[in-house]
């Protein structure tokens, strides 16, 4: 009896069909009973948060980032209130890429140049809590003239992160918009901070 190896071969095939037609029903029918979804490049983050709205939104921020073929996304959100002036603010799917961009450019580097100073950021902490006028800071911050607060002030004016309290004259404030950068500033410094998984020496960092 002679065999027919096409016709055999071609029934391998349509059951080799058939199997990879049930597999995918199959997955289909798991992603639909979990809610799960096969993502490419990025694992999927399940149940990572207590409260359910979270969890959701970093599966969708999962989700979005592997469909978009970036690196990830951030979604923050804050209340600060202080001296009488309050700010609000809520930054959603901020992309990755774009803020790795910051250093590339050398943008990061001349941020954190302008405040990385003591004495600016002990008056960035002050003007946080309150306007304070010259005299003030002055006296708040340790200095010994009026010229060693200008001398400060002008690239923080620069900047655009303080401005004169133009109800007033003579005072500064930081500029409402800037004090969601400022606090989420110090939450990343914060977060390098924490010793949850590792702890490192920053006594022994210098110039």
């Amino acid at each position: 009896m002679t065999r027919d190896y096409g016709k055999e071969i071609d029934g391998i095939n349509a059951q080799l069909d058939e199997i990879k037609d049930l597999l995918m029903r199959f997955t289909k029918q798991s992603q639909k009973k979990t809610g799960a979804k096969s993502l490419q490049h990025i694992e999927p983050m399940r149940n990572m948060h207590s409260d359910k709205r979270l969890s959701e939104l970093m599966e969708e921020m999962c989700e979005k980032a592997d469909g978009e073929g970036i690196t990830g996304f951030i979604t923050y959100l804050g209340v600060f209130a202080s001296g009488g002036c309050q700010s609000n603010w809520i930054s959603n799917q901020v992309n990755t890429d774009r803020l790795l961009a910051l250093i590339e450019s050398n943008i990061a580097v001349k941020v954190l140049a302008c405040i990385g100073n003591n004495d600016r950021l002990n008056m960035l902490l002050a003007l946080l809590h309150a306007p304070r006028t010259v005299a003030q800071l002055v006296e708040e911050c340790g200095y010994n003239t009026t010229g060693q607060v200008y001398h400060h002030l002008k690239p923080l004016l620069a900047a655009d992160l303080v401005r004169e309290d133009e109800n007033s004259r003579g005072s500064y404030l930081i500029q409402p918009h800037r004090v969601q950068g400022v606090i989420m500033l110090l939450a990343g410094i914060s977060d390098m901070l924490d010793t949850k998984y590792t702890q490192g020496d920053w006594e022994q960092i210098t110039d």
